[in-house]
C-alpha cells in the first residue's frame, strides 16, 4: 500500500503528532512535579551530555615553551639548625597558626586499588588489584595559602608559575579586566586560559588575591613546587598506591571516600561543580570556587577534601597499564612525561570530569600549573 503525503499513517506525521502529545503531557506534569516519563527524558539528556567529555580539560594544560627555571631556589628543610634565606631573616614567623598540617597515622596494609567498572577506562582506572602500602603518615588536609605563604616567606622560594609569568585559570572566574587581555584559550578547552600574572598568591590573575582565604587550599603549583614545599616540610609527595589508600578511608570497592552514594541523606560531602558545565555552576554545596579546607565531612580515617575542592599532586609517574598481580609499596614506572594527580576538584561535573571517585585519576606535565591544582604531604615512620 503506498502512503500519501496527507494519509494518517504517513511517518512524518504521526511522528509530530506523538511529538505534539509528549509535549503537551510534559508542560501539564510540569505544573505537578516530575513524571516517570519526564524522569526517563531527564536521564536520557544527561546520558547524553555525559558522552560530551570526559574532562574539564586541566589533564591537558600544558606550557608552550621552555623557559630556564633550574637557578632559582636552593631550599632548605624546615629545621631550626637551618639558616634560611635573607629575606626570611628579615620577615620572622607570626606562629598564631599551624605552620604545617596535622599528621593522620594510617596503619597501612593489604587493599583493592583501582577498579573493574572504570568510570573512564582510558585513564588507567583498572584492573582492580591487590597493593600493600607499609604504615605512613599524611596530612588531614591539603597544604594551604597560609601554610605555602609561610613557606616561601622563610624560604624565599619562587614557584614555577612566577618565573614562567602566567599560569592556566578557569575563565569562569576571571574578571572583565582580566579577560579583556587574554590573547588565547586552550583549544581543547575553550574555558581555560594562560592569563598574565596567575599565580599561587593571585589565583585569577594579577587583580586577585588570597587574603581573604588564607584557609583554602593553594592552588597554581606545579609538582615541583608541590615537592619542594614537603622537603622543606621533611615530608614527601604521597605515592599514587599511598594516596588511594587513605581516600578509601578503610572502605573496600566504594566509589567515594564515604561510600557508594554521593549524597548520602541529600547532603554535600565534597566540594563539587552542581549544574551545567562550563556554564553555570549553582554552588549548591556553597561554593563556587575553592573552600576553605575541613569544610566538608572527614573519610573513616579522619581525613578531609580527598576528593573535590583542589586535584592534588602525587609522587608517581603516569602510567595507564596495570594488571592484577599483587604489588607491594608500588611507586608507578621509574620515568614519564606527566604525573599522577588525584581527587578531582570544585570543577570537576560527572557530565565532564567524573574523577571525584577514589579510583579516579588524572595527569599532568610537571611544571602545570592551575587554578585547581593543589597537594598534601605524607610522612614516613621513624625506622
Amino acid at each position: 500500500m503506498k502512503l500519501e503525503r496527507n494519509c494518517p499513517l504517513y511517518f512524518p506525521h504521526v511522528l509530530r503528532l506523538l511529538f505534539e502529545k509528549v509535549m503537551i503531557r510534559l508542560f501539564i506534569e510540569s505544573r505537578s512535579g516530575p513524571s516517570p516519563l519526564c524522569e526517563l527524558l531527564l536521564e536520557k539528556r544527561t546520558s547524553s551530555s555525559e558522552s560530551q567529555g570526559t574532562g574539564c580539560g586541566c589533564q591537558g594544560l600544558k606550557r608552550d615553551g621552555a623557559v630556564d627555571i633550574s637557578d632559582g631556589n636552593n631550599l632548605k628543610h624546615h629545621n631550626s639548625a637551618n639558616v634560611y634565606s635573607e629575606k626570611a631573616n628579615e620577615t620572622p614567623h607570626a606562629a598564631e597558626h599551624d605552620v604545617l598540617s596535622k599528621l593522620v597515622h594510617l596503619q597501612g596494609g593489604w587493599f583493592m586499588m583501582g577498579t573493574d567498572d572504570p568510570g573512564i577506562p582510558q585513564d588507567g582506572e583498572g584492573p582492580q588489584r591487590r597493593v600493600w602500602v607499609d604504615p605512613f603518615y599524611i596530612e588531614e588536609h591539603e597544604v594551604t595559602n597560609q601554610q605555602f605563604q609561610d613557606f616561601t616567606n622563610q624560604t624565599g622560594y619562587i614557584t614555577e608559575a612566577e618565573r614562567f609569568g602566567d599560569s592556566f585559570v578557569f575563565e569562569g572566574l576571571l574578571s572583565e579586566k582580566v579577560k579583556s587581555t587574554l590573547s588565547h584559550a586552550v583549544a581543547a578547552a575553550p574555558w581555560w586560559s594562560p592569563v598574565k600574572g596567575a599565580d599561587w598568591s593571585h589565583p585569577e590573575g594579577p587583580d586577585s588575591t588570597t587574603k581573604h582565604r588564607m584557609n583554602h587550599p593553594v592552588l597554581h603549583a606545579s609538582w615541583a613546587d608541590a615537592q619542594s614545599y614537603c622537603r622543606w616540610a621533611q615530608r614527601r609527595l604521597p605515592t599514587e598506591a599511598e594516596w588511594e589508600f587513605a581516600c578509601r578511608g578503610g572502605l573496600e570497592d566504594r566509589l567515594y571516600p564515604w561510600g557508594n552514594n554521593l549524597m548520602p541523606r541529600g547532603q554535600h560531602y565534597a566540594n563539587l561543580w552542581q549544574g551545567d558545565f562550563p556554564t553555570q555552576n549553582t554552588a549548591e554545596d556553597g561554593y563556587a570556587n575553592t573552600s576553605p579546607v575541613m569544610s566538608f565531612p572527614a573519610n573513616g580515617f579522619g581525613l578531609y577534601d580527598m576528593v573535590g575542592n583542589a586535584w592534588e599532586w602525587t609522587a608517581d609517574w603516569w602510567n595507564i597499564h596495570h594488571n592484577t598481580e599483587e604489588k607491594k609499596n608500588p611507586k608507578g614506572p621509574e620515568s614519564g612525561t606527566d604525573r599522577v594527580k588525584k581527587g578531582g576538584s570544585y570543577m570537576c561535573h560527572k557530565s565532564y570530569c567524573y574523577r571525584y571517585r577514589c579510583a579516579a585519576r588524572s595527569q599532568n606535565t610537571p611544571d602545570s600549573s592551575a587554578s585547581n591544582l593543589g597537594f598534601r604531604c605524607v610522612l614516613d615512620p621513624d625506622p
